[in-house]
C-alpha cells in the first residue's frame, strides 16, 4: 500500500511557518511528506529541510518524494523527542521553523497489518516504530487490571474503563488476546447497548488509549516542545497540529508557559524569578480546518493548529 498522506491545513501551516527561502526547517513527523514537499519547494539558496519520523515506511517514502523535489532535504529515522540529538548530529544550530503533525497517519490506520485500526482483523500491534519490542498485545495481555483502568481513563477518557479492563483480565486468563477483532468483541460486550447506540465505534477510545500508552505519545510531546522552542532562531516558529484534547492541552500549556514563564506570586511588584519570555503565542485560539477541507478529508475534523514565535 502506498504511503498516502493528505496534509492537514496545508495553507495555514505554510502561512504560519512564515518560510524564509534560506531558512532551516524541521518536520518532526514527516509521514508521507505532504507538508514537507511544499515546505521544500519554497526553499532556495542555503535553505534546508530536516525530516524526522520513527516509522521506517514513512522514512523510505518521504526520502523518495523529497529527493524528487530537491537535494536540500535530509531524512532521519528517529523520534522527535531526540530533536536536539538529531540537530547536533547534523551540525545544525538554530532553526527557523518546526512542524509537528501528531497522531496516526492515514497509512498507518489503513494498513491492516499495523494493527492501529479496529476496522480490520489484524494482530494487536500499534507500534509507530516497528523496531520497538513491546506491542499493543503486550499491554492487553500483560498489564495489571488497575494499570489498564488508568490507561483507558487517562488516555482514552473511556467511561467504561473498569468494565473493559475487568473483562480483558478475565478473558486473557483463558487465552491471550491476540487480534483487533478479539479485542473489539470484548470491548463491545463491556459497554451497555444504550451507550453503544449513542456514540461512535465502541473501540475508538480504548484503541486511542492503548496506542498512546504504547508509543509514549504524551510523554514524548511534553519532553520535546521545550527543546524545539530553544532551538528556534529569532522570529522562528513552532507549529503543532493535534488531534485530541490531551495533546492540545499539553501544547497550549507549554506555549503559554514559554510566553509567560514567570513564577513569582501575583502580588510581587516586580519579577524576581528571572524567567524571561521566550516569545509569543501567535494563535490565542487554535486554527481548525474549514468546511471545504473537511468535505475532502473527514479525518481532519478534530485537528487543531497552534503556533508559537520565538522572541
Amino acid at each position: 500500500m502506498e504511503f498516502h498522506h493528505i496534509p492537514i491545513m496545508l495553507e495555514s501551516v505554510l502561512e504560519h511557518l512564515n518560510i524564509r527561502p534560506n531558512g532551516v526547517y524541521v518536520d518532526g513527523t514527516v509521514g508521507g511528506a505532504g507538508h514537507s514537499v511544499e515546505i521544500l519547494k519554497r526553499l532556495t539558496g542555503n535553505g534546508r529541510l530536516i525530516a524526522i519520523d520513527q516509522d521506517r515506511d514513512a522514512v523510505e517514502t518521504s526520502r523518495e518524494r523529497l529527493a524528487a523535489v530537491s537535494d536540500r532535504a535530509t531524512v532521519v529515522k528517529s523520534n522527535f523527542v531526540n530533536f536536539d540529538i538529531v540537530l547536533n548530529d547534523l551540525g545544525v544550530g538554530a532553526v527557523d521553523g518546526v512542524l509537528l503533525d501528531l497522531g496516526v497517519s492515514s497509512y498507518q490506520f489503513d494498513h491492516a497489518d499495523r494493527g492501529f485500526s479496529y476496522r480490520f482483523d489484524a494482530p494487536l500491534d500499534m507500534r509507530m516504530d516497528q523496531t520497538q519490542d513491546e506491542t499493543a498485545a503486550d499491554i492487553v495481555n500483560g498489564y495489571s487490571e488497575e494499570e489498564l483502568v488508568r490507561i483507558l481513563r487517562e488516555y482514552g477518557e473511556e467511561p467504561f474503563a473498569r468494565r473493559i479492563a475487568s473483562n480483558i483480565c478475565k478473558t486473557r486468563e483463558k487465552k491471550p488476546i491476540r487480534t483487533t477483532f478479539e479485542l473489539n468483541e470484548l470491548i463491545t460486550s463491556s459497554i451497555p447497548a444504550s451507550a453503544r447506540r449513542n456514540g461512535g465505534h465502541p473501540s475508538k477510545q480504548t484503541y486511542q488509549a492503548i496506542r498512546i500508552a504504547l508509543n509514549h505519545e504524551l510523554q514524548v510531546l511534553e519532553e520535546s516542545i521545550g527543546q524545539m522552542i530553544r532551538r528556534l532562531s529569532s522570529g522562528g516558529r513552532l507549529c503543532i497540529i493535534t488531534f485530541h484534547s490531551l495533546e492540545d492541552r499539553i501544547v497550549k500549556n507549554a506555549m503559554r508557559t514559554a510566553e509567560r514563564p514567570c513564577i513569582c506570586p501575583p502580588d510581587f511588584p516586580v519579577c524576581v524569578c528571572g524567567r524571561l519570555p521566550q516569545g509569543r503565542v501567535i494563535t490565542k485560539k487554535p486554527i481548525v480546518p474549514d468546511a471545504d477541507e473537511l468535505k475532502g478529508n473527514p479525518r481532519a475534523k478534530s485537528a487543531k493548529l497552534r503556533v508559537f514565535e520565538k522572541k
